[in-house]
Order: C-alpha cells, then structure tokens, then sequence
C-alpha cells in the first residue's frame, strides 16, 4: 500500500499552495489598464486612500476597456482610471456627435443603470491622435489626417501602421476612423503601444496610435496629425467605480493633474524607469524631498513586491498542479485500463496543450463572467493535464502482464493490483510528467497577470507597457529561477517517493 501515502504526500505538499490562493479582499481594488498613465493614476489612486487609513489595493494592467468594465460590474475592482469619451463611446455605445460631448452629469444618468458611476475629474484630456516620423510627415506635406487620407489617394503610399490592439478594436478607434476620413490603410497586426514609439523610430512601422499625454512625443522625431473633422471626442480623465464607493476621500487629487503635469509624470515613469509607486509617491508628496527608489536591475529585482508576487505565483502554480493530479492520473488510468479511451483522450488532452494561452483565458473569463485567480488556475490547470495523463498512461502500459496477471492469481483485487503493484513501478514515469507539468506552468502563469491574477508576470507586463527591459528582467528572471528550484524539488521528490528495486524482488519472491 506504499503507493497511497506517496500520492498522498505528493498532494498534499502541492495543495499547499491553496491556503496562500485565498486571501482577504481589501477594503478597496483600484484595477489601471496596462499603459504608463493608468498605471501611474492607479498608483496615485491606492496612495491617497491608503494615506487616509482606508486599505486599498492596485491590480496593475488588467488588460483594456472591455476587461476592466466588467470586473468592476462584477465587483471584482471597485474603481479604475477611464477616460469620457471612452465611457460615452465604448460602455455606453452612444456614438453621436452630442453624446460624446456630454456634462458628466449626464453621463453618470446613462450609467446609473449599469450600478456605475463616473467622478473625481483629474484635471486633463487625454485624446488619441495618429503620429507619423516628421521627416516623412514633412516630406509628404502632412498635418492633418483627412491630408494623410489624400495622400494615401493620390500617392499610393504604402504606410505600415502599428496600431495598439485596443484601438483597432474598440468603438471609437481605427474602424470608424477608418470610415470617417475614407483612409485606405490596413490596421496590420496589433502593436504593443509600449513598443510603439521605438518600432516607429527604427522604421519598422509608418503610422501609430498615440495618447496626446505620451510622454515620448516631446522626445521623439514624431507628429501628431490634427484631427481636423473633430472626430475624437474629448477624453477627459476620470475615476469610473461603483456606486457604492465612496468618492469623497479621492477629491484630494480632483483637478491635479493638468495635461502638462501628467506628461511630466508619465515621462517619469517612462523615459527615466521611475516605479510607479515612486512616482505617485513624489507627485502627492509635492514639495518634500522624496528619495528616488534604487533603479538598477537587482534592486528592482528585489524590491518589496517580490514576496508577494513570489507567493501568488507559486500558489497559481501549486495548486493547479494538484488539481491536474487529482484529475489527470485517473483519466490516465481509465486509459490503461480502457484501451479504446486512450486515443480520443490524448487526442483531446493534446488539442488543450496546443490552445494559445491568452485564448483560453480569454474563454474562460468569458464562461466565467470573471477575472482574476480562477481563471488563472483554470488555464494552467488544462496546461498540466497533457504530461500527466500520457505518463500515467505510459508508466502503467510498460508493467508486463505477467505480474499483474500473477497478483490476480494469488487474490488481491484489481484495485489493490493497481494500488500495490502497477502504481509503484509506474511512478518514475508519473512523475516525471508531473515534474514537466510543474516547470511549463511556473513559465506559463506569467501570463495571469494579463488577467488580474498576480504573480512574476505583473512585472513582465508593466515593462512591456513602458518598454523597460530592466524591469521585464526583474520578472523574468525569478521566473526563470523558480523553474530552475521546482525542477529541482521534483527531482529530491521523485527519489523519495519512487520505490526501490527491493519493491520488485519482494513481489517476485512472494
């Protein structure tokens, strides 16, 4: 019975990471969407309640428009960084030429229905524009976009646009751009607008999406074409929560941050590699003389988030492994014992494997109308599934016959064959499918954060925001060295728990 509190420890010790999953929620979750400035108002945000005693919490970069809205009508978050013409024209789909110029009274009329309610007017716009290279611009004479329409006619210009993903998709982005000014340009593939800038300056792209708030339009060769049909509603910056929230102790930052001011922080943020906690720390700490916080790699590398998203990563990925055990070495047994099974089950198991991770979690938040940890643990625990249901299956289809049909002989059941006999010499094989299992995911749950799930990857994603490799480093490499200690565990484990060659020769002898 040896092979029953081996499975048993192995559980045990990977359901550890349960207990560290479920936490308290915290008085307030302040969600920013994943560029600089929503990120550094959502770190202003969490600061100012939390210097009023009220516990407060940033789930940085939670992806965009669409994600946010429905985690904060789910109350999942409370409240977040948005813009009025986003809200006018994305939530409320009113797309008027009126509507998009509406009071935030009336705004907030329109959302009263949706349990939402939009306040706290930061002080600035912040409109998207298309930027083009200026030496291209002022060769083409270009400075408008119905010119760059034009010229695109006349000329045949073949300009390769990089777009951000979400202005391609949303409302009030590139389609009815596109429409509205009969430009005959193809939006491309999605870019990273972190990344925009640097693809424009290098040549790699003609045409961007930018925010009139970037920090890197007054340091970069670029310009920004006049929307000359007034197109663009104003985006004026505000906080969209829930009705329930009380807004009172956030009129602290009400019109603070005039469109100079958040340029100089977003350039904080993304031209020097300020974190966004130091730089929401200097701008509410005006006039005191604020440390910079230490810059370099290890520094950043050991700041003091790393705890805590060392524990919610190492909970994502423990205890989705427990669940792909408790279900997967069944379904690899019913394979062993079903021969008929095992093809359509690993063919399925393999199809799961080979679903692009942003995909599946973009189903599952779908299914589960949520965001966050279940979801998470969801997609990783469909990851694992693979190398654990074909090793269980392979370790028990390479235990001869002859022994299992001698164990039948001599009395034991075909459950006590399988606990006492079969299991044990297909452990080495089990485990080292769980062993796979354990070191895909620990690199495969950096994408949680994209979802509000926490972990290593909250760093990834916010370098990739503000284009900092220092910070993606930062991120990356205790990933890369939890991978390097889980193998290693499994491997101190898998020694343990794998009966000898003395288990073998007893049997044969009795």
């Amino acid at each position: 019975m040896r092979i029953c509190w081996q499975l048993q420890i192995l559980l045990t010790l990977l359901t550890a990471g349960l207990a560290g999953a479920a936490h308290g929620a915290p008085t307030l979750q302040v969600g920013s969407k994943r560029f600089t400035e929503s990120y550094v108002i959502g770190e202003i945000v969490k600061q100012t309640l939390m210097a009023q005693g009220i516990v407060a919490e940033h789930r940085q970069g939670l992806g965009n428009t669409a994600i946010l809205a429905a985690a904060l009508q789910q109350g999942q978050i409370d409240l977040y960084p948005e813009y009025t013409g986003t809200i006018v024209r994305e939530l409320l789909k009113r797309e008027s030429t009126a509507d998009a110029q509406a009071s935030l009274t009336q705004i907030n009329a329109w959302l009263k229905p949706l349990g939402l309610k939009a306040g706290v007017p930061l002080g600035f716009n912040n409109s998207y524009a298309l930027a083009m290279r200026e030496a291209d611009a002022a060769r083409l004479g270009i400075s408008t976009i119905s010119e760059l329409a034009a010229s695109i006619d006349k000329e045949a210009l073949a300009l390769k646009t990089g777009l951000s993903h979400e202005f391609i998709a949303r409302a009030d982005g590139w389609p009815a751009l596109q429409r509205a000014y009969g430009l005959k340009l193809s939006p491309g593939a999605g870019l990273d607008h972190g990344l925009a800038y640097a693809a424009l300056a290098g040549g790699q792209v003609d045409l961007i999406d930018v925010y009139t708030t970037d920090a890197q339009l007054a340091r970069q060769p670029v310009r920004v074409l006049r929307d000359d049909r007034s197109f663009f509603p104003r985006y004026d910056a505000v906080l969209l929560m829930r009705v329930a929230v009380d807004d009172r102790p956030l009129q602290r930052v009400a019109g603070r941050l005039p469109e100079a001011e958040m340029i100089r922080l977003n350039a904080a943020a993304e031209l020097q590699g300020r974190p966004f906690a130091d730089v929401a720390r200097g701008f509410l700490q005006a006039g005191a003389n604020v440390a910079p916080e230490p810059n370099g790699l290890m520094a950043r590398m050991f700041a003091p988030d790393l705890a805590k998203l060392l524990a919610q990563h190492v909970a994502l990925v423990l205890a989705s492994l427990a669940l792909a055990v408790a279900v997967a070495v069944p379904l690899g047994i019913a394979a062993h014992r079903l021969p008929r099974l095992a093809p359509p089950l690993m063919a399925v198991a393999g199809l799961l494997q080979t679903l692009p991770s942003l995909a599946v979690l973009a189903v599952l938040i779908a299914l589960m109308g949520r965001i966050g940890f279940l979801p998470a643990l969801l997609a990783l625990f469909i990851y694992a599934l693979l190398p654990i249901v074909r090793n269980t299956h392979a370790g028990l289809q390479a235990i001869s016959a002859g022994q299992t049909q001698a164990a039948l002989a001599l009395g034991l059941s075909r459950r006590q064959t399988l606990r006492a006999i079969e299991l044990p010499q297909a452990l080495p094989t089990l485990m080292a499918g769980v062993k796979t299992a354990a070191v895909t995911n620990v690199g495969t749950a950096t994408v949680a954060a994209f979802v509000g799930a926490g972990g290593l990857g909250e760093r990834i994603v916010a370098g990739l925001a503000v284009n900092d490799s220092t910070l993606m480093l930062a991120g990356a490499l205790p990933a890369a060295a939890l991978a390097v200690v889980v193998q290693l565990a499994f491997d101190v484990l898998e020694r343990w728990v794998t009966p000898g060659p003395q288990h073998n020769r007893a049997f044969q002898a009795g």
